[in-house]
């Protein structure tokens, strides 16, 4: 009889600000590879997010929903301050997932990669690149168009969408 594999988790980090359909993409590809994915959205207050925290927690909850169901293990989505690895960690991960659209995106998460392995060499970097149509989307580019109340209808998912524009239009 053989052992059964031992559980892959996935910890996929970011602000999400907010998310976007190539975020979506890269969740639903990284689900598929991993045995157990948790999505952490990071407070990350430098950044100045449109959206706060608990809201970010929320369109992400809801917009993935139609991810989990028939999943034997749900993404869960939660939220966390301080390093990825730290949160990875905590939440039993074994890679950080991170997604590239571009070689500038490249450059700085290989000196992420660098500096992750040095804090945690038991926790690996997982790389997706981004499908075509989703390499240029951008959350500042998305946040950018609906503040000059142009269309983000294909750039990220509905309730998203929803929550950005009551948001901007108060």
């Amino acid at each position: 009889m053989t052992e059964p594999a031992p559980s892959r988790t996935g910890f996929y980090p970011g602000t999400f600000d907010p998310v976007t359909s190539g975020h979506m993409d890269i969740i639903e590809r990284a689900a598929g590879v991993m045995d157990r994915l948790v999505i952490g959205v990071a407070e990350n207050r430098d950044k100045q997010p449109l959206l706060p925290l608990e809201e970010r927690l929320l369109c992400l909850r809801t917009d993935i929903a139609p991810l989990n169901e028939g999943r034997a293990n749900p993404i869960t989505v939660i939220g966390f301050t301080g390093l990825a690895v730290h949160a990875a960690r905590t939440h039993g991960a074994h890679a950080i997932i991170r997604g590239l659209r571009a070689v500038a995106d490249f450059e700085y998460e290989n000196q992420m990669f660098g500096m992750n392995q040095h804090l945690a060499p038991d926790i690996d970097t997982l790389f997706l690149m981004a499908r075509e149509g989703h390499q240029y989307i951008s959350s500042r580019l998305v946040k950018e168009i609906a503040r000059l109340d142009g269309d983000i209808s294909g750039f990220v998912p509905p309730f998203t969408r929803g929550h950005i524009l009551k948001r901007l239009r108060g």
